[in-house]
């Protein structure tokens, strides 16, 4: 079973992730694990914050001369801005932040001991951890990439492109969005956010290609994989909607006929589906095209010109609190997705396959595939 745990402060002395069950023999690359975090930094409409932390990764148990043991990976990101000892109390809640109903659930006097835990600095661990995901399900060929659909008013069509377009383009996006017209409509969208006060939301999507089909089950609620990847995405912070393929509310008045992907079979590709509107999942379980998930992120909680709110020891009217925060983090929570659905694949990989060593695994993996050919 593969699972994590995170601890830590957002102005804490360090952000801190254990993982546990990921195989013996996995060669570790730092760097990847490095650039997976640095792409979450950046991305045009991040705050000062990100041009403070190097989020360097220390693998300090759990990996020996680069190579995983079997045993538990304890990652370790140290803050920059280790501060939280310093730093002022809070007693006017944010609407659309943990803070009321945190201090509410804990008997917190002091909103900044809610949000600091519910901080999205939590994500940097995530990423390490999905990066050991991501090294995992590299293995075995299986690739997975983000991109920004839209930001504020602004939405990108990338119909007809590849998945190696898309990345491509992505990557040397300010908004990593694959259209570059949408790309500066979305900067300026930002950019007139930052100059009266507020803050955007949007749209991306993530990408898995070469999966196979049959990670996750139809039997129990718990095991179906779009479950367990939406569970994952819903819980990153300010993530609010999650949708496969070409499932959105402008589909509803789309017939059977029109969604579902008829099936093909070709002795040199085995069984395919004609179109892949289901987003390569169909009952619970992948069925080998590519997955395609929508991701709904509300605009950033942190308001330059803040809300109306009450302070919770007067209860009087007030305004709320103004932290140092994103204008827009859309761009860096496709990053984070990466890293959920990679650690949701890798698990079920996991799962399916069995198998304490890479070379186990890999053993597993080969049978299936050939049973799968051979069906």
């Amino acid at each position: 079973m593969l699972r994590y745990l995170t601890s830590g402060e957002s102005h804490g002395e360090c952000m801190v992730a254990i993982l546990e069950g990921m195989p013996s023999g996995l060669r570790v690359n730092q760097g990847l694990i490095d650039r997976d975090c640095a792409r979450r930094r950046f991305g045009f409409g991040r705050g000062k914050r990100m041009r403070i932390e190097p989020d360097k990764v220390r693998i300090v148990s759990g990996v020996r001369n680069r190579t995983t043991l079997g045993s538990p990976i304890t990652l370790i990101i140290d803050n920059a801005d280790f501060s939280i000892d310093r730093l002022s109390s809070i007693a006017n809640p944010r609407p659309g932040h943990a803070d009321l109903a945190g201090a509410l659930k804990y008997d917190h006097r002091d909103i900044r001991n809610v949000l600091e835990r519910s901080s999205a600095r939590d994500t940097v661990s995530r990423v390490a951890v999905g990066a050991f995901a991501k090294m995992l399900l590299g293995e075995f060929g299986i690739d997975i990439l983000s991109h920004v659909k839209g930001i504020g008013s602004v939405r990108a069509d990338t119909r007809g492109l590849s998945f190696n377009e898309i990345r491509s383009r992505a990557e040397r996006s300010p908004v990593r969005c694959a259209e570059k017209r949408a790309s500066g409509e979305m900067c300026d969208e930002i950019d007139e956010a930052a100059r009266s006060g507020d803050s955007l939301g949007g749209s991306f999507e993530i990408v898995a290609r070469n999966v196979p089909p049959g990670l996750g089950s139809h039997v129990q609620w718990d095991r179906k994989i779009d479950g367990i990847i939406a569970q994952a995405l819903m819980s990153i912070q300010a993530i609010k909607a999650v949708a496969f393929g070409s499932y959105t509310d402008d589909t509803f008045d789309l017939k059977g006929s029109d969604l579902h992907d008829e099936i093909r079979y070709l002795a040199q590709k085995g069984f395919h589906r004609k179109s892949n509107h289901a987003g390569g999942v169909e009952g619970g379980m992948t069925n080998g095209e590519e997955i395609i998930i929508r991701v709904v992120m509300k605009p950033i909680a942190t308001l330059g010109r803040p809300l109306e709110s009450v302070n919770i020891r007067t209860k009087r009217p007030v305004r709320a609190a103004v932290e140092r925060s994103d204008i827009c983090a859309v761009p860096s929570a496709g990053i984070v997705g990466e890293a959920v659905v990679g650690f949701a694949l890798a698990g079920a990989l996991l799962e399916k396959f069995g198998g304490d060593s890479i070379k186990e695994l890999r053993r597993n993996f080969e049978g299936y595939r050939k049973q799968v050919r051979e069906f």
